[in-house]
């Protein structure tokens, strides 16, 4: 018996999947619970537009991501910080005060989360790589300055 899961069941499937069980299990157990409802043509029809969308969506964004990277790539940005003898700047740059620097000079809308960059401490240029999506990421400089 075909079945499409609303919830999430543990070693069976995630919410949304078709499978075939038992016709007890199902009758008995996953339908009466709420679990899963019986596969119509309808259901099943319904489950597979809603997946091709998601798929669509997911290529979108990664189309976006790859759009974003090549356009980030090999770019640079400038951070001014008071500095010290020998270079040391007072404090840190972090990876919150470089996305928004490129945030501002890019006009974009990165999250400090996708950045991966140690704490800044003295001045030079450093890589600070960017994490758009799982599959794709870009490199940018980051140049501090005194001010």
């Amino acid at each position: 018996m075909e079945v499409v899961l609303t919830q999430d069941v543990k070693k069976l499937g995630k919410k949304g999947d078709l499978i075939k069980v038992n016709e007890g299990y199902a009758r008995n157990y996953l339908i009466p619970k709420g679990l899963a409802v019986l596969a119509t043509d309808g259901i099943v029809t319904q489950i597979n537009q809603k997946k091709k969308a998601e798929k669509k969506a997911e290529q979108q964004a990664k189309a976006n991501a790859e759009a974003l990277a090549n356009k980030l790539k090999g770019q640079s940005v400038t951070l001014k910080a008071k500095a010290g003898e020998k270079g040391r700047i007072f404090g840190s740059i972090t990876a919150g005060d470089v996305a928004s620097a490129i945030n501002k000079e890019f006009n974009l809308n990165i999250d400090k989360k996708k950045l991966q960059i140690d704490s800044i401490k003295e001045l030079g240029t450093f890589e600070a790589k960017l994490k758009l999506y799982p599959e794709v990421s870009t490199e940018v400089k980051v140049v501090v300055v005194a001010e």
